[in-house]
């Protein structure tokens, strides 16, 4: 009775760790709006708030690489309608089935209650696609053509702004694959307003890091551990075993390695995410036999190695057209694999060891989300239209997340078997002591070289909280103010600076410099300081109610605004007008030499991109407006 309890408790913390963490993902619900007949209606909800899946039944165009201009035309065939998300396999056209190969269309018409600034996030496409907004190309990944020498294949998830119109807008994505087994679009893309969409893939990146520094750590320190110490096997399997699931996590989900270097052959990373999938379970199952040596067969695990490396060397020497074709073989064996390891746990717990429970609640995390991961990847879920598989299974990386639970639950079984472990070795010191007073040099090397060991487990500590502390630092809003930082600043100025360069609009800025800010500190003190940089940037902040402007805190007492679309009149007076209000909100300022009450110098400029030039040009254009600004007496406002 005692081991049932003990399974059960098992399994349902198991269940419990994962649907919280199922619960803090990026996914959202599945109970959205579905496309019909190649349309989507999104009139009735809140883009504003929440983030939507263009899932349902897209126009699709078999072997015809339009633009949206060609759609327009006559000529255009359409061949029918097809699920997103979904491969391309096993359409039925003309009664025969497609293959992965080839290259498609896909439209869809959704409907907004208004205009309004949205984004679109893109999950990786099968293999290189090109999409358009309203015909307007805001997205590519790899080189999208009608043969396998034409194309250039790539995963590339990433987010793309775009401007929505009130009534009917248009997304065209042109899909090639001559690579993979499947082909298409088999993941959901999102839409959001823009705050949203790059939140979701800011946080989802901050999870992956977070993941891949973890267990890289972790990883390391194990094998580092094995390193002084080879006789001890699990270190060695374990710490593999991390590694390579953390760098898995770089190659799925978002794919932040293909984000650093988006020219990496797309060849080489589906080899080295297959590899560390089939290299994976053999060196598990060695782990658990490291740590259990009377409970798994030697013979079993011997053959799951040598089929693991089996599969690993034809990854290694085939295509990704050939050996993910042997990928639905392997994950029935992984299958199988998990089973064993699962029907062997339930035989540990009956001899009611101490410290078991953690490593099969760890264990049992593992297994169920790669379980998931296996449903996932599978040909069910890629080649077949299944909603319902589709609402269980929703991603196809939580088995990092699993991996991360069962290191914890390792460590804490390692933690008490090393404090069981110190206690042991201070009654044999003492038994030592009373038997050979002769042995106290040895005795107190020994403490030295535990001590050593602590302080390398504390320095592994501390590397993990400043990769977290890292973490941290990347956010896009400034502390302080609550406006936007200068980070977020740079990435929205190439944006606007791009979209403005294409429909040849001007584009205005905006650079504020709070008067004898410094006296103002020396007069009334930083708390103040602090308090009056929040005034400011709130009165700045309330007077831009366009969407598309942006305020931001450039860096100490300074504040830049961008403004789309505004000619050189509109930002000059906007300046004026938010030189008033500072002035008007009658902080005092008695240290200043300009006025008794706290005053800004705002420099403007404005101009049409081209190509010649860069947003660099304006930058420095209103930076050296504000000089002038300031040279000529403050609490004025200068264009240049």
């Amino acid at each position: 009775m005692q081991n049932k309890k003990r399974l059960m408790f098992g399994l349902l913390t198991a269940v419990l760790i994962l649907s919280f963490l199922g619960g803090c993902s990026n996914q959202i619900p599945h109970k959205r709006p579905k496309a019909e007949m190649g349309v989507l209606d999104l009139t009735q909800w809140r883009l504003d708030e929440e983030v939507i899946k263009l899932d349902g039944q897209w126009e699709f165009y078999w072997n015809q690489l339009l633009e949206p201009l060609d759609l327009k035309d006559s000529g255009a065939q359409k061949t029918g309608y097809i699920d997103i998300p979904g491969s391309w396999n096993h359409y039925t056209i003309e009664d025969k089935e497609l293959s992965g190969d080839g290259y498609a269309t896909y439209r869809l018409i959704f409907k907004t209650e208004k205009n309004r600034r949205l984004g679109i996030k893109i999950p990786r496409i099968f293999t290189s696609y090109k999409l358009w907004v309203n015909e307007e190309l805001i997205a590519t990944a790899g080189t999208v053509g009608k043969s396998r020498r034409t194309m250039i294949p790539q995963y590339l998830p990433q987010v793309a702004l775009f401007e929505s119109q009130q009534g009917e807008n248009e997304i065209v994505i042109q899909v090639s694959n001559f690579y993979h087994r499947s082909g298409g679009i088999l993941e959901s893309l999102i839409t959001g307003n823009e705050n949203q969409i790059i939140g979701l893939r800011d946080r989802s990146i901050a999870y992956e890091l977070l993941l891949f520094g973890s267990l890289s750590i972790i990883g390391a320190y194990h094998l580092a551990l094995f390193l002084h110490r080879k006789k001890n096997t699990p270190p060695l399997y374990f710490g593999l075993f991390c590694l390579f699931i953390g760098i898995r996590t770089l190659l799925v989900g978002e794919r932040f390695f293909i984000y650093l270097f988006p020219e990496f052959n797309w060849e080489i990373a589906h080899k080295i995410q297959t590899m560390t999938f089939y290299l994976g379970v053999p060196l598990i199952l060695m782990y658990f036999k490291s740590v259990f040596p009377n409970d798994f067969h030697p013979n079993i695990a011997k053959t799951v190695m040598g089929i693991g490396i089996a599969f690993g060397g034809l990854v290694l020497f085939t295509p990704a057209k050939i050996f993910t074709i042997f990928n639905p073989a392997y994950q029935v064996f992984t299958f199988i694999v998990i089973i064993y390891i699962i029907s062997t746990f339930i035989k540990i717990l009956h001899r009611k060891e101490k410290g078991i429970e953690l490593i099969i609640v760890g264990g049992l995390a593992l297994i169920l989300t790669s379980l998931n991961d296996i449903v996932f990847l599978s040909i069910w879920m890629n080649d077949h239209s299944s909603y319902f598989l589709r609402s269980l299974f929703r991603t196809g990386s939580l088995s990092s997340v699993g991996q991360l639970v069962f290191v914890f639950a390792n460590s804490l079984v390692l933690a008490k078997k090393f404090s069981n472990a110190l206690e042991q070795e201070e009654v044999m010191t003492a038994q030592l002591k009373e038997i050979n007073l002769n042995l106290d040099e040895l005795v107190i090397k020994r403490t030295e070289a535990l001590e050593e060991s602590r302080e390398k487990i504390e320095y592994q500590k501390l590397e993990l909280e400043k990769a977290n502390r890292a973490l941290q630092l990347l956010s896009l809003k400034d502390p302080l103010t609550g406006l936007w930082n200068r980070r977020h600043y740079d990435d929205t100025i190439q944006l606007e600076w791009n979209r403005t360069l294409r429909h040849k609009r001007p584009i205005s800025l905006m650079m504020l410099d709070i008067d004898c800010f410094k006296e103002y500190n020396d007069c009334y003190g930083h708390k103040a300081g602090d308090e009056c940089l929040i005034q400011v940037a709130q009165a700045i902040e309330g007077l831009f109610k366009r969407a598309s402007d942006l305020v931001a805190r450039y860096g100490g007492e300074e504040f830049i605004v961008i403004m789309p679309e505004q000619g050189k009149d509109e930002a000059i007076k906007m300046a004026h007008l938010v030189r008033k209000t500072i002035e008007d909100l009658n902080i005092p300022h008695k240290c200043s030499s300009v006025s008794l009450w706290v005053t800004v110098s705002i420099g403007v400029t404005s101009m049409i991109p081209h190509v010649d030039c860069s947003p660099k040009e304006i930058f420095l254009a209103v930076d050296e407006a504000l000089y002038q600004a300031k040279a000529a007496g403050r609490n004025q406002v200068k264009f240049l």
